[in-house]
């Protein structure tokens, strides 16, 4: 079967891993990429498989008015629109003291009221024949992040608004995800924690197979929760053999 999906953010990081591992399925014949970067855009495009229609859009997801025209032509060309990826994401860490009024409506523009809006515009087409909509949070919108307080409250907002809407479109055959990626090898990671060694966290690749695992027949039983997705950290087992000494001497 022919299908249509739609992926915001996909010029980079998580969704540019989730466009390059959906283009090898069978059953998606259309994607549809979003960012306002044209050029990252194309470099994604590159990368996916060719046999694809694949359709580039680079524009500001806070322009709602674009939204609505681009969701309408894509759902009228098509029938359908059968998944869609709300992977686009802002950062910009600051104390309370810190965040501007700015900071804060650009935060949640991007990471909450651009996500209703694409929303809505595709369950007007995607509630005719059912669908899954997969919204990508963080672990930061589950737990307390001192220093990153809008965004981590918008994470926060798309994880209510996943498990809400789980619910809400159910009687159309419409399923919800939402997943919450711990620390990625992401641009916007760097933005969140700039000393960090990226090589030793997840890598998008990985968060793509996950994507494409609760976009299969295999993630039926998974949607309406929020799904923590996150690479365990191990030391080598020297450190770990000092810490545990370190910590029976502190106990004694």
């Amino acid at each position: 079967m022919s299908k249509t999906c739609v992926i915001t953010g996909a010029s980079r990081g998580i969704g540019r891993a989730i466009a390059v591992t959906l283009s090898q399925r069978e059953d998606i014949s259309n994607i549809i990429l979003i960012s306002r970067t044209k050029d990252g855009l194309e470099e994604t495009a590159s990368k996916m498989n060719k046999e694809k229609n694949i359709e580039c859009y680079a524009m500001d997801l806070t322009n709602y008015q674009e939204v609505e025209e681009v969701i309408s032509s894509v759902g009228t060309r098509f029938g359908s629109i059968d998944y869609l990826l709300n992977v686009a994401g802002y950062a910009e860490p600051k104390s309370l003291l810190e965040t501007s009024i700015e900071n804060w409506e650009t935060t949640y523009k991007v990471n909450v009221h651009s996500i209703f809006y694409i929303t809505k515009e595709v369950v007007k087409f995607m509630k005719r024949t059912g669908g899954k909509i997969l919204n990508v949070a963080s672990t930061a919108g589950s737990s307390a992040r001192p220093g990153w307080l809008a965004y981590a409250s918008s994470k926060a907002a798309i994880i209510s608004m996943s498990q809400t809407l789980s619910e809400e479109l159910s009687e159309y055959g419409i399923l919800v995800y939402c997943i919450s990626p711990g620390r990625c090898a992401t641009e916007l990671r760097r933005v969140l924690a700039p000393d960090e060694d990226q090589s030793t966290i997840m890598q998008p690749e990985h968060v793509g197979e996950v994507v494409d695992h609760l976009l299969s027949e295999t993630g039926l039983c998974l949607d309406g929760q929020n799904i923590v997705v996150r690479k365990q950290v191990t030391k080598p087992i020297n450190e770990t053999i000092a810490d545990t000494k370190e910590l029976s001497e502190q106990i004694m």
